[in-house]
């Protein structure tokens, strides 16, 4: 038995959790990220793994890794520079979306830029029915025009989304052949073999974002496992993945929309398996690294999955973990508009810079540098000590700001938390309002570096029933990379009544699934033991525009037993709209099979009991509420379980700081978790 690694590279650190195998020790670390020179980040971690814990690269036989590069590249908008070819007549198909506007009661709201523009939108001649039958063949002069006009626009790379190729990817793939002879340098993207779903706009876009990422976040593996081989690590490296479970290196290079929210769900899963063994029913997820702030739900320790997850501007249709993310990261940049108005993100200061306050020459001010002008943090080393916090070069940054607001610095510092604690809201409201929660049985998880900083203050807007911060916050995605098991989605599109003459099509696609699902597995993954299979579709009231996830028994279909399904797609539906038509016939859109392979969690420890009162290393000054006030500092390490004490208090500890706001009060329990209390309302 050796050691056990999950790894969490964000947009500013890099976080480390080790497992002895052996003996159950449980040991963390942050290092800073390196975008510049990806794979260095895993070697300097590495290296400070061995010399600070005895963690050798030799006995680690186990490696997961979760990374943000897919999701930071759509947030920040740096991917690589696509064209779309499609069928002709549809080339505003990314510009016309769902003509849904961001903000519904804001006129003015606008609907963000596609990630292909107009200009790079090509139509090809040719066209299939929708049973997959051609109606036009394709037209090999109308994909050299559009490959010429891809080229003089300087695209890097194609998506191919043509129409039907949910049921067929005949057109897509003569497309493709002819673009591997005219240019076998171009990669090319299909989105018929990326996520086969219907409706044209929902498997463009997905399409759009696999290709738009696929560089970085090919180019980002190789050099990982370039690393990892190089350093000696005798394990075969794996990648969380969106819905939660992990994948080989070769499946996420070829599949890499499959892990755009790899770095998201880690924490997820993280959140999950805090969540089930200290006993947290209900929990809303906030995880703030340096790019993004990612909230999810979880009941009973499981997260709510689906899919048309929010991805900076955008959604993705791929099965995922349940995760809102945004650009309020703790590196999130603040600016002034020519308007005059504040605005935070979406643009980040990544990890170089970095905020002003690291140090490192960032000059623009951010929520970090707002939170140190405030005095939230900088009372210790910050990034288990790869930080030494610089006041004077975050005052400066956030006094650019406070110069074109005409408020002082404090004010504007203030400001800038008050604006990214309020986008956080806005979208966190959303999300609960989505699963029909009341958000007064919730407790707010806070997790990542900058989370519990600001969960205290969202969870007082949200007017949630208290926050949670587990004992290592700024290293839980890391921790959820060693707890996720395998697991994989496999999808059909059937798009037939619900009916007896649908029976037989039901029938074959769940069992092309099954062995498809269990050849992943079983050979594909090597997993020796007993396999977790779950099945769901999406149904639909004949008329209705979109799905209801329905979770099914496999025998229901087996067995033809169509009015079982039909009684829980009534139940489903009445759960979530409060009402069901029991008379009106239905449409099954899609079948999913989730299969998973249990690996082996850790124990969680438990706390000594205190015997003295919680005692405050120092005061310090800052600057909570409009205005300037002394409060008591604590040190992590020194609060045992059975301590409590009321707010405002700071609490520092090697890989993030916990800010308690007024009216707050605090208790440490067996498993160290800090449960902190709002005031009564």
């Amino acid at each position: 038995m050796g050691w056990r690694v999950g790894v969490d590279v964000g947009g500013s650190f890099t976080d480390f959790a080790a497992l002895d195998e052996a003996s159950g020790r449980l040991v963390t670390l942050k290092v800073f990220s390196r975008p510049d020179a990806p794979g260095a980040e895993i070697e300097a971690g590495l290296a400070q793994l061995a010399a600070r814990h005895g963690v050798e690269a030799s006995a680690v036989d186990d490696f997961t890794h979760g990374t943000t590069v897919g999701i930071n590249t759509v947030i920040q908008r740096n991917g690589v520079r696509l064209a779309l070819l499609t069928t002709a007549g549809f080339e505003d198909v990314l510009e016309m979306a769902r003509l849904k506007i961001p903000e519904i009661h804001n006129l003015y709201s606008t609907r963000p830029a596609p990630l292909v523009p107009r200009d790079r939108v090509f139509g090809i001649q040719g066209r299939l029915r929708a049973d997959g039958s051609e109606h036009l063949p394709v037209d090999r002069a109308s994909v050299e025009a559009a490959l010429e006009g891809a080229r003089a626009t300087g695209a890097e790379a194609i998506v191919v989304g043509l129409m039907h190729s949910w049921r067929s990817d005949l057109h897509e793939r003569q497309v493709e052949a002819i673009l591997a002879e005219l240019a076998p340098g171009m990669p090319v993207f299909r989105s018929g073999a990326i996520w086969p779903i219907i409706r044209e706009y929902e498997r463009s876009i997905t399409a759009c974002i696999s290709g738009y990422v696929q560089p970085r976040v090919a180019h980002y593996l190789d050099r990982f496992a370039a690393t990892l081989s190089g350093l000696g690590v005798p394990a075969a490296p794996r990648i969380t993945k969106s819905n939660g479970g992990v994948m080989g290196i070769a499946q996420a290079k070829a599949e890499c929309v499959q892990m755009v929210l790899s770095g998201t769900a880690s924490g997820v899963i993280g959140a999950g398996f805090i969540a089930r063994e200290c006993g947290f029913p209900r929990l809303l997820t906030l995880d703030i690294g340096g790019t993004s702030a990612d909230l999810a739900v979880l009941q009973q320790g499981e997260a709510e999955y689906g899919t048309g997850e929010i991805i900076g501007d955008f959604q993705i249709f791929i099965p995922s973990v349940s995760v809102t993310s945004i650009g309020q990261g703790g590196g999130s940049i603040a600016w002034v508009d020519a308007l005059g108005v504040l605005k935070v993100g979406p643009r980040s200061a990544g990890s170089a810079p970095g905020p002003a306050c690291y140090g490192k020459g960032g000059q623009e001010p951010t929520v970090t540098d707002a939170a140190a002008v405030c005095g939230l943090i900088g009372h210790s080393a910050l990034g288990y000590d790869a930080v030494r916090l610089d006041l004077d070069a975050a005052r400066a940054a956030v006094g650019s700001v406070a110069e074109k607001l005409g408020c002082s610095t404090e004010e504007a510092a203030a400001s800038i938390l008050d604006l990214s604690v309020s986008a956080m809201y806005a979208d966190a409201s959303g999300l609960i309002s989505r699963f029909g929660l009341d958000a007064r049985d919730f407790q707010m998880l806070a997790f990542g570096g900058a989370g519990p900083m600001l969960a205290c203050f969202l969870a007082r807007e949200l007017n949630l029933a208290g926050v949670v911060v587990p004992p290592t916050p700024g290293v839980l995605s890391a921790l959820g990379g060693l707890v996720a098991d395998l697991k994989s989605d496999f999808i059909r599109t059937i798009y037939a009544p619900l009916a007896p003459s649908s029976l037989a099509l039901l029938q074959d696609s769940l069992a092309a699934m099954r062995s498809e699902a269990l050849a992943w597995l079983l050979e594909d993954q090597g997993y020796e033991g007993t396999p977790r299979i779950s099945l769901s579709a999406e149904l639909r009231y004949q008329g209705q525009s979109f799905e209801v996830d329905t979770p099914l028994q496999e025998g229901w279909i087996t067995d033809g037993d169509l009015a079982a399904i039909r009684a829980a797609f009534d139940a489903q539906h009445e759960k979530l709209y409060g009402h069901a038509d029991a008379g009106a016939p239905v449409q099954v859109v899609t079948l999913r099979l989730v299969i998973a392979g249990a690996r082996p969690k850790p124990a969680l420890p438990r706390l000594a009991a205190a015997t003295t009162p919680a005692e405050p290393a120092a005061e310090v000054s800052t600057y909570l509420d409009g205005t300037w006030k002394k409060v008591p500092l604590y040190q992590r390490q020194t609060l045992l379980a059975g301590h409590s004490f009321a707010s405002p208090a700071i609490i520092a500890q090697p890989d993030c700081t916990t800010c308690i706001p007024a009216g707050f009060s605090l208790a440490v329990d067996d498993h160290g978790n800090l449960l902190i209390t709002p005031p009564a309302r």
